[in-house]
């Protein structure tokens, strides 16, 4: 008896082992995701201000 519990009880820990790496998995491509996101949005804002930077520059002598 005791030892289909602890039996039991192993699965069940086992179920639970693999769900944390998952869940770490998940965590790194959400990660992945946020910098990539960051990078374009920044590439983006630097173009733009390059361009004002260059219109004020036109615009003083």
């Amino acid at each position: 008896m005791l030892s289909t519990i602890n039996a039991a009880l192993l699965r069940l820990y086992g179920l639970f082992e693999r769900e944390k790496g998952q869940a770490l998995a998940e965590y790194g491509l959400i990660l992945a995701l946020i910098a990539v996101a960051a990078i374009l949005a920044l590439t983006a804002l630097g173009l733009a201000v390059a361009g004002q930077l260059s219109a004020i520059e036109a615009v003083m002598p």
